[in-house]
This record gives structure tokens, C-alpha cells and sequence, in this order.
């Protein structure tokens, strides 16, 4: 029989700075985890509700007291302005009526879930979980970790018992990063719970803050999964693009020039070639397969769509050494430069960067590679990393560009900026986005693109 704590709730609103009084009677509420998808939602709560934003990473404590955001999701001001106590002091979730699980759920080598943050998280909630508190989990996860993984973490470290002296639910984030116009307090939000009552009080604190509709999921389950099959869906269909431009690429035929002439047609769905990196589209569909494998069918067209997306680095990179040989290069005197290595555009996220494997594969080769991304310091970048940073400045001429994400700061409209980082007219030029207009080239120059 699991004994239960009588823990009196701590409040102490006096620790807030810039506390009102319409918020002296409201819950508070506590996020765990203040990356790029905690941090948002910590200040989008905080416009309501006071609001303890607790991570194990001290020196990120500290920058967020000192109005700093690495990731640039949150602005310097918005920061001043937000109710947030920024700790790394667990005992402070003691006070927390609401508390809300934001950490990364990353992969194995293996390519297999792993967990240990999210575990990690649940046992420190749970060392100090209050009775009547409510926690729910926004990181993504394959149906049935919540219930399976999370709450039996809960129950042991607060010998509480789920349901009865505490509640959860399951919220899937929606944070894109980068993007200013999805933002957590515009999209629309997917909430779930074990019972009735939790599932109304969740519904009740989105409402609260967001400007958009709170749709509520049947079982936590459904909307686990629904959050799985957001990205995998955008996987398979960027997979579909990238084999697309593998087949065109044999039969000599430009893909972006294919989808503009498809795109014409009412309802055909506007995704294109790429590569695919990032927290999201690149690991999401690998918790689904393993938990496909585990309940005995093994999903032949999503592990495909993976292994397509996968193999785009090394596309990439057998594709430049085919140009190599085509143009009749000297491979002692080649130079390639390669603009941006984050995973999406105008972003400093590197996590999962397809663009930087390309960069090491070309390094392995042996081959000369110099890399200008604006938005990455050289600190975000492994110690034992072999990619170097060169300021735009400072970039040599090169006879291969390869324009792996086209950041604002890429000049692309204008010839001018491609013509200063190429050693002459005749050279080549690598658009893995497509974005590059053919008309501001040079004839001599030769243009490939995903």
C-alpha cells in the first residue's frame, strides 16, 4: 500500500518580482526544463500566472535572471517583463499547483528512444510533488510513456498515488523554432488526462493563456500519438520529395522545376526536397517505429522514409564528388565553402544538422572545407568537433559553394554576394534548398540543386 505524504502547499508569492494582486488567489505554476519549447511556454504563463522556471543548468539559470536567451526564442525585454522565479533549486517546485514537463526526448545511437531526461525530470518532480498537484508532460513520446514511464517515476519518489493524491495529463508542444508567427500562445493546443477532473483543470489554464482553441484528446494516448504523427507525416513527405529529386536527378530533369509545374494543381501539397535535421522531424518518427516493433509490426514505409532522409549528407557529398569529376577539378587545389549549418534557417539550433555531417564527411575526405554560419559560435560546437568557423569576412575563395541553409544574412538575390566567395565564373554551386535564382548566375557557372 503506497503511503501518502500530508505536505502542506509552501506559497510564497513574495519571491516573485513584479507580482499583482490579481494573481495573489491563482495557481502557480512550474516548468521544468527551459529550453526551446519551456522557456516560451514559461513566459506565455507567466502573463497570467506566476510562474517557477526550474532547470538543472545552473549557468542557464543565470543568463535567464540576467535577461539572456541563447536560443533566441524570447526576447531580452520579454524577459524583464515576465512573473518567473528562474531556479535550479527543485524544492521550489514544492509550491507548484501546476507543474509542466518540457525536456528533450532525443535518440540513442541505436536510434532508439531515449528517455533519461524525461525520467531524470519525473524523479526530481517527484521528490517533490505535493498532494492536489498536476503535472503534464509536453515532451514528445510514444504513446503509453506517460502512463508506463512517467507516472510509476512519480509514485515512487512521492509514495503518492496518481489519480487519487496527485493527477497528470499530456499536452504535445507545438513550438516551432524560429517562428514568430506559430507561437505558443497562437497554436492551437491538444490537452489530455487520466481522469475527468484533471483533464478540466489542464483545459482551464491553457484557455487561460492561449489565444487559440484547446482541443481536448479522449485518453492521454491519443494525444501522444497525435504528436508523433505531426512530424512523421512531414518526414515521409519530405522523404517522397528527396527520392523524387534522386530519380529526376538520373533522368536529368531540374525537381524544383517539376513541383513548380505540379504546384499549379489545386490540391497538390507544397513540400519540396531538403535535408532533414533538427529535435523534431528527424527523431519523432524513430519513438513510433520502436514502439511499433514492441507491440509486433515492423512499419516498412515510415523506417523507409528515414533511411531516405538519412542518406541525404552522403548524397549530398557523392553528388559534389561527381561534379568534381564532370568539371575536371583539382582536388589538391579545391576549396569548398559550405553557408549555414544549423538545422533550419535564422536560427542558432544545430541540434541533429544534417549540413554539419556533410561538413565532416567532406573533411574525411580529406577535402578543404571552410564554414560560415552567422547565427553559430564556435562554443556551441563540440570541443572535439572538426568544423571551424570562419567569419564571412575572413572566407577564401572557393570553387564549390555549398548553400546548405539560406540564412537573411546570405545575400542570395544578388550575384554580387555568390561572385565574392567564388574563385571565378566557371565554378560550382550546391542549392540544397533551391532557393537560388538561375537568371543572376553567371552562364559558365554550373547550378545543382536537391
Amino acid at each position: 500500500m503506497t503511503n501518502r505524504k500530508n505536505t502542506k502547499r509552501i506559497i510564497e508569492h513574495d519571491s516573485f518580482i513584479g507580482k499583482d494582486k490579481k494573481k495573489e488567489n491563482s495557481p502557480i505554476i512550474g516548468v521544468v526544463g527551459l529550453g526551446y519549447v519551456g522557456l516560451p511556454v514559461a513566459v506565455g504563463f507567466s502573463d497570467n500566472y506566476d510562474v517557477v522556471g526550474f532547470d538543472v543548468n545552473k549557468s542557464k539559470i543565470e543568463e535567464l535572471t540576467r535577461h539572456i536567451d541563447r536560443t533566441s526564442e524570447v526576447s531580452s525585454d520579454q524577459l524583464k517583463k515576465a512573473s518567473i522565479d528562474f531556479t535550479s533549486e527543485e524544492k521550489k517546485l514544492k509550491k507548484c499547483n501546476y507543474i509542466i514537463v518540457a525536456v528533450p526526448t532525443p535518440i540513442t545511437l541505436s536510434k532508439e528512444p531515449d528517455l533519461t531526461y524525461l525520467k531524470s525530470a519525473s524523479t526530481i518532480i517527484g521528490r517533490n510533488l505535493t498532494s492536489d498537484t498536476i503535472i503534464v508532460y509536453e515532451s514528445t513520446v510514444y504513446p503509453g510513456t506517460t502512463e508506463e514511464v512517467c507516472i510509476p517515476v512519480l509514485e515512487k519518489y512521492s509514495t503518492l498515488t496518481a489519480g487519487i493524491d496527485f493527477h497528470v495529463g499530456y499536452s504535445p508542444e507545438r513550438i516551432n523554432p524560429g517562428d514568430k508567427t506559430h507561437t505558443f500562445k497562437s497554436n492551437n493546443k491538444v490537452v489530455s488526462a487520466q481522469n475527468e477532473y484533471a483533464l478540466e483543470k489542464i483545459s482551464d489554464i491553457y484557455q487561460n493563456v492561449l489565444c487559440a482553441e484547446v482541443f481536448k484528446a479522449s485518453s492521454i494516448k491519443v494525444a501522444e500519438a497525435s504528436k508523433i504523427i505531426e512530424n512523421t507525416q512531414r518526414d515521409i513527405n519530405i522523404a517522397f520529395m528527396n527520392e523524387l529529386s534522386l530519380i529526376f536527378n538520373k533522368l536529368d530533369i531540374d525537381t524544383h522545376e517539376v513541383l513548380q509545374a505540379a504546384n499549379t494543381k489545386w490540391n497538390f501539397f507544397p513540400f519540396t526536397p531538403g535535408l532533414v535535421g533538427g529535435h523534431c522531424i528527424g527523431v519523432d518518427p524513430y519513438y513510433l517505429i520502436y514502439k511499433s516493433k514492441l507491440a509486433g509490426y515492423t512499419p516498412s514505409l515510415l523506417s523507409s522514409a528515414r533511411a531516405i532522409n538519412d542518406d541525404m549528407p552522403a548524397y549530398v557529398v557523392a553528388s559534389l564528388l561527381q561534379l568534381v569529376a564532370v568539371n575536371k577539378l583539382n582536388l589538391q587545389d579545391l576549396r569548398i565553402t559550405v553557408l549555414g549549418i544549423t538545422f533550419k534557417e535564422n536560427i542558432p539550433d544545430i541540434r541533429n544538422s544534417k549540413s554539419i555531417e556533410i561538413v565532416e564527411q567532406l573533411q574525411q575526405l580529406g577535402m578543404s572545407v571552410q564554414v560560415c554560419d552567422p547565427h553559430v559560435s564556435q562554443e556551441q560546437l563540440d570541443e572535439s568537433s572538426p568544423v571551424k568557423l570562419t567569419k564571412r569576412k575572413h572566407l577564401e575563395k572557393a570553387n564549390i559553394v555549398i548553400l546548405a541553409v539560406p540564412h537573411h544574412e546570405f545575400d542570395l538575390e544578388k550575384s554580387d554576394f555568390l561572385n565574392s566567395l567564388l574563385k571565378n565564373n566557371q565554378d560550382i554551386i550546391m542549392d540544397l534548398k533551391g532557393v537560388i535564382p538561375k537568371d543572376i548566375l553567371s552562364k559558365n557557372m554550373t547550378l545543382w540543386r536537391l
